[in-house]
């Protein structure tokens, strides 16, 4: 089982592949994890993502599927791609390296949020120091620690109005034609992210159990 996990920024991707990896054998590969150890590193490759990044713009192809291509050999278990592909070209080299390694997509999974929720959520959000946890936060009643490790919470540099609306931009303009792309293949899923959590799992729950 290998699934690539859809859905705009904030629609909970990270909170589901924690959840999918403890109730099914499966590795997560979180492309956002994968390239902010890469960018916190201090490598030169890191700097030239991290400047990437912050600008709010996609990672050339390339340099994603190589990274990817190593974790994925490292391990025998089911994968879920969260935040990956984001664009048709992604979705195509994805197909390809997978094939080389003899594995390919048995579920697209699309977490579906409206806009306005999006960017709620985004600014809301923050994330732990410690352990990566992210969390809400209510701005009503501010939490400046980790629940689960006592680590101090920051904002992401990406986790602001301005830049979640433009995130939002480029995910209309080059991501959504990546619906297109799996809808023809008959793996590809559409389940409402305006749930609590606990719902949207069982949802997707339901249709890896078919």
């Amino acid at each position: 089982m290998n699934i690539v996990l859809m859905g705009c920024p904030g629609a909970g991707k990270g909170t589901q592949s924690a959840k999918l990896q403890q109730a099914f054998p499966l590795y997560h590969i979180s492309t956002g994890d994968v390239l902010r150890a890469e960018i916190a590193s201090g490598s030169e490759l890191g700097k030239k993502l991290g400047e990437i990044v912050n600008q709010g713009n996609l990672v050339p192809d390339e340099l994603m599927i190589s990274m990817l291509e190593g974790i994925v050999r490292s391990t025998d278990k089911g994968i879920i791609f969260d935040g990956f592909p984001r664009t048709v070209g992604q979705a195509q080299a994805l197909d390809e390296m997978l094939a080389r390694l003899h594995r390919s997509i048995t579920h697209v999974l699309m977490i579906d949020l409206p806009e306005e929720e999006v960017v709620n959520r985004i600014c809301s959000r923050k994330q732990c120091k410690k352990c990566g946890a992210i969390l809400r936060v209510d701005a009503e009643k501010p939490v400046v620690s980790c629940p689960s490790c006592g680590g101090e919470l920051y904002t992401r540099p990406d986790d602001t109005p301005q830049r979640a609306k433009h995130r939002l931009s480029v995910y209309r303009q080059s991501t959504l034609p990546v619906k297109d792309y799996y809808q023809g293949g008959g793996k590809y899923t559409e389940i409402n992210g305006n749930q609590t959590p606990e719902k949207v799992f069982e949802d997707i729950a339901k249709i890896l159990q078919k």
